[in-house]
């Protein structure tokens, strides 16, 4: 079996603990993978950061009352998980802050690209953002890069 790797946005993330999220049943079937070991992830500290922020929102709008607190769990697995690898290193900084020199990208994001640059690994996002969007052609160049929307099955169609 041939083990892929990818670099993971905070969107992926939250898609994935967002039961009514668009795209949850995809981002489900990344994790499913990374806990049966057929994929790898790398999320990179700024990922992290943003995944306990956007993931506290999300649980406090459900009405948790612990928000915080399985914002922060949630961080903590996947930062210990053993399908997930959290670079660090200059090298990483620098290719972040190229890539957001370059395309004026938000960091995070450049963050996921230069993980992905870095140890040959795709960029998974949730979907297109504009920013995304207004450079795509130039990214997809220098960086695989997949978004979870073009695997949802479109109005009237069904995958086989």
């Amino acid at each position: 079996m041939r083990v892929r790797l990818v670099a993971l946005d905070t969107g992926v993330i939250i898609e994935y603990i967002d039961r009514a999220g668009v795209y949850h049943e995809l981002a489900r079937i990344v994790f499913s993978a990374l806990a049966a070991g057929a994929l790898k992830a790398l999320i990179p500290p700024p990922v992290l950061a943003e995944t306990l922020h956007v993931a506290a929102r999300v649980y406090e709008a459900s009405g948790a009352p612990d928000a915080l607190e399985r914002a922060e769990k949630l961080v903590r697995w996947l930062s210990s998980h053993p399908g997930v690898t959290v670079p660090r290193s200059t090298e990483l900084d620098i290719e972040a802050g190229k890539a957001k020199h370059r395309y004026k990208l938000a960091l995070t994001d450049c963050y996921v690209l230069a993980s992905s640059k870095l140890h040959g690994a795709a960029a998974l996002f949730r979907k297109r953002e504009a920013e995304i969007m207004r450079v795509e052609d130039e990214l997809s160049r220098e960086y695989k890069v997949l978004f979870l929307e073009d695997y949802a099955d479109k109005p009237g169609e069904r995958r086989t």
